[in-house]
């Protein structure tokens, strides 16, 4: 196993113990650091109040909120937009951008934020999150990294969400949490867990690739997942395909 692929697992492991606020940043930055960067953080747009779990500068944060810098920010218009990763600087995220977002990126960069990768997540009711490394290092090339740990991050993004999600609807009770998922649907998710494709577990379970199809959505739906990956953390998560 590679160093990039035990850094990985060492995450999954820890997110399963993390249970606050604090403990996921903790987790989250640990990752980050591993991977060449030096901060980390989570972003969750739904409705009127935003969720940040990060290790920037508490005193850019305060400010990044008390402008409303969310609503112009380029990374967090990116994130809204697009689906996979990606990687930005400060000198090119918005070369033609307004004055308030080169103000923005100045600011950024003063507070030690100067590029990092992205990873947009989409959730149920038009809600979008963004989970990023970031970094302060002027020379680190982030287009090379972002290709080099494309596929770690994107699945790290989603594994965070989806506990992060949980662990903080902190008035959630465990019936509400509860997913009556049927063994076929489990089955499914589980050979998803392993890799295998539509076709390969069509022929494994010996049903057609439209019922895997089928039996993938259901559960997706009842887990309140964006997509199949999403939906395979979520069921980890909670523990339904051990």
């Amino acid at each position: 196993m590679s160093e990039v692929e035990n850094t990985f697992q060492e995450f999954i492991d820890a997110l399963h113990t993390a249970d606050d606020m604090d403990a996921f940043e903790r987790v989250a930055n640990r990752f980050a650091e591993k991977l060449g960067f030096e901060r980390f953080a989570y972003l969750r747009l739904a409705g009127e109040t935003p969720t940040l779990i990060s290790s920037y500068p508490k005193s850019w944060t305060s400010r990044y909120f008390s402008l409303r810098y969310q609503e112009l920010d380029p990374v967090v218009i990116r994130a809204r937009a697009e689906h996979g990763l990606f990687s930005w600087t400060g000198s090119s995220s918005a070369p033609s951008g307004s004055r308030e977002q080169r103000r923005l990126f100045e600011e950024a960069g003063t507070f030690g934020i100067r590029s990092g990768i992205t990873v947009p997540i989409r959730g149920g009711f038009g809600q979008t999150a963004a989970f990023t490394l970031a970094t302060n290092d002027r020379e680190i090339q982030v287009e090379k990294l972002a290709a080099k740990l494309r596929d770690v991050v994107q699945l790290a993004g989603l594994y965070f969400h989806a506990h992060a999600s949980v662990g903080l609807r902190r008035a959630a009770t465990p019936q509400a949490l509860a997913v009556d998922l049927t063994q076929r649907e489990r089955q499914c998710l589980a050979w998803i867990a392993q890799g295998k494709t539509t076709a390969d577990i069509a022929l494994l379970v010996e049903i057609a690739p439209r019922t895997v199809v089928f039996h993938l959505e259901n559960a997706r739906r009842k887990l309140g997942a964006a997509s199949i990956a999403q939906c395979v953390a979520e069921a980890l998560r909670r523990g339904l395909l051990r």
